[in-house]
């Protein structure tokens, strides 16, 4: 297994704690019986998964922003 730093995630996301987030989201979506992950990995851990998956790019985020903008017009 691979062990990951937050160098590793440099570029990846805008701050440590929206990696944080998006990791514990689509590891809980991964850990659901009829998900699949999105990489070639030899983990079953959710959360390697989750991580693997952001460090490939397979995983992306919206903000709320957009709606909120929506909500104001």
């Amino acid at each position: 297994m691979k062990h990951y730093s937050l160098e590793d995630f440099e570029g990846k996301m805008d701050s440590i704690y929206r990696l944080v987030i998006v990791a514990a989201k689509r590891a809980g979506q991964v850990n659901r019986p009829e998900s699949r992950p999105l990489v070639a990995t030899h983990s079953k851990k959710p959360t390697v998964i989750a991580l693997e998956e952001i460090m490939e790019g397979k995983v992306s985020y919206t903000t709320g922003a957009r709606d909120e903008e929506d909500f104001l017009e």
